[in-house]
């Protein structure tokens, strides 16, 4: 698909009152969440992204981003992302239910590397701040993995059935905390419903995860690597019952 029609196709579906955001660490107030930029790793390759809020509405926010990147083929360049801003604070073993939808659609160049994927960071603490000294689990779910990009870590499971999908889980440290990521065995999961307990309940049966953890945060996005896309997310949501 050529750029240019891409870009214009996507703008089409942004609405007139939309926000757009350039800068490296860019965030806006996006009704009951905060949406931001995050190019936290912008320096190990060449490129530029923007990312626009489109509507909100409750609990359900529409978002897009849109990236191009070149060199450091295996270094994440951004996690261009939407965080609740309640929905954390809960310790695993109260929570009853954490419901979420995410509906979305990429129109990508060839050989494009990057995934789609929640980041849901816990910690002993009640609150803190993501990828910091008061994380203790970095829980990723990856809805989409594009050109052979993997999470941290190794694969320690495969065949893992939650939520209705199969999944094979990795494992592995980075800085002080540990990341242990789903990733999609089956392809592109585009039209996800799902209750995240499902994937808490795993990993304290499973993989040691103390039930007395706190849910720190619950954010969705994209990680790119490389190449060339437009994220759209039509609708998103998430919460935590307890």
């Amino acid at each position: 698909m050529h750029f240019s029609k891409l870009f214009a196709l996507v703008a089409i579906a942004a609405s007139a009152g939309a926000q757009t955001i350039t800068g490296q660490y860019d965030c806006l107030s996006a009704g009951s969440y905060t949406l931001c930029q995050n190019l936290w790793g912008e320096s190990a390759g060449v490129g530029a992204q923007n990312t626009t809020l489109i509507s909100t509405s409750g609990n359900t926010v529409s978002w897009r981003t849109q990236w191009t990147w070149q060199n450091g083929p295996n270094n994440v360049k951004s996690y261009a992302n939407v965080n609740h801003n309640t929905a954390k604070g809960v310790q695993l073993s109260a929570v009853t239910s954490a419901p979420t939808v995410w509906q979305w659609s990429e129109a990508e160049s060839s050989g494009i590397r990057a995934d789609i994927s929640y980041d849901i960071w816990t910690g002993v603490q009640p609150s803190g701040n993501p990828a910091s000294s008061a994380s203790s689990y970095e829980i990723m779910i990856w809805l989409a993995g594009k050109g052979g990009v993997q999470p941290v870590g190794s694969r320690i499971v495969t065949g893992v059935s939650l939520a209705g999908h199969t999944w094979t889980l990795w494992r592995g440290p980075n800085a002080n905390w540990q990341v242990l990521s789903f990733v999609s065995a089956n392809g592109d999961i585009k039209d996800f419903n799902a209750d995240l307990k499902v994937f808490f309940d795993y990993l304290v049966q499973h993989q040691g995860i103390s039930a007395s953890q706190y849910i720190q945060a619950i954010q969705a996005g994209t990680e790119p690597f490389t190449g060339s896309a437009n994220l759209l997310t039509s609708s998103y949501s998430v919460a935590i019952n307890h």
